[in-house]
């Protein structure tokens, strides 16, 4: 099912993780029932196979396998952003050919990088997304994040909105992201169609009060981030003050001790999951920030808390 470019403007895109077996296998069950618990939290879209999504501990078959598993259990309920980052160009366009022909109403790609010293300049960046772009006729999102040790600077983001007619999108996950935001929003002017905050919407207020039109949170509690941002664009400041002050600790918490972690933990303890496994190098949390974050999370009573129980 298409999706129109207006209905991808604003609103709340949480990444779904990748549940694992105890033994490391892929839980494609597990991951339907992500996948059914996001559409019950209302959110707008899901974008899968993120960093968040444990990505980079996936092969290529098994990303394979999670794409299809997705966009078909998912069944145009609500639109599937789909990451397709490589350093590669060549396989970039590949797996954005195969997100598209897969039903993905979006993409979202990082600069090129490889590790702390191997990245592209802003030539090779540009011409990475231009060919991507030429490839398939989706929306994409760039995500302007800190582990890519790339700096995309406001000039060269518009510059590639500009000439882009795809690549109109924005995740910006850098510090002093309002910012940045606001700089975009100013440079691009009409040609920034999706400015969007990321990093669990940790600074989603500030984000929002620079011009941003939606947030990819994590799958943890979107239906308690979105009354947020449905109040700020309606007007209603106050109202989203207060909402996501009530929500602030909880996401603070996730952001700052748990990481990719946290949404396991509380869809495990929910009964969406039955494991919060994560693949090695990455380690279990300790059971105290466990139960730190559960302890928030009950307070909060995100619907991934109960959704399976």
């Amino acid at each position: 099912m298409a999706t129109s470019n207006d209905a991808l403007r604003t609103g709340i895109y949480p990444i779904a993780p990748t549940p694992f077996q105890e033994n490391g296998d892929l839980d494609l069950e597990g991951q339907k029932r992500v996948l059914d618990c996001m559409v019950d939290q209302g959110v707008d879209g899901i974008c899968i196979l993120a960093n968040y999504s444990e990505q980079f501990l996936l092969t290529d078959v098994e990303r394979d396998t999670l794409l299809d598993l997705c966009l078909d259990h998912v069944a145009g309920r609500v639109p599937v952003i789909v990451t397709t980052s490589h350093f590669s160009t060549k396989i970039a366009v590949e797996r954005a050919e195969r997100a598209a022909a897969a039903g993905a109403a979006m993409l979202m790609l990082m600069p090129p990088y490889h590790g702390a010293l191997l990245r592209a300049d802003e030539k090779g960046t540009f011409e990475h997304f231009k060919s991507v772009a030429s490839a398939v006729d989706v929306p994409i999102m760039v995500q302007d994040a800190p582990l890519s040790g790339v700096t995309l600077s406001v000039p060269f983001l518009a510059f590639m909105a500009r000439e882009l007619a795809t690549v109109r999108w924005f995740k910006i996950e850098t510090p002093m992201a309002a910012a940045k935001l606001r700089a975009l929003i100013q440079a691009g002017g009409e040609a920034i169609e999706g400015p969007f905050d990321g990093e669990e919407s940790i600074t989603l207020m500030a984000d929002l009060d620079a011009g941003a039109t939606g947030t990819m949170a994590s799958a943890l509690l979107p239906d308690l981030i979105k009354p947020v941002l449905t109040h700020h664009l309606a007007g209603r400041f106050d109202e989203a003050a207060d909402a996501y002050a009530a929500i602030l600790p909880l996401i603070n918490f996730e952001n700052r001790q748990c990481g990719l972690r946290a949404t396991k933990a509380v869809m495990m303890e929910g009964g969406v999951i039955a494991s919060d496994y994560v693949r090695h190098p990455l380690e279990p949390l300790h059971e105290a920030t466990r139960e730190g974050l559960l302890r928030l999370a009950r307070q909060a009573k995100p619907l991934a808390l109960s959704w399976g129980l």
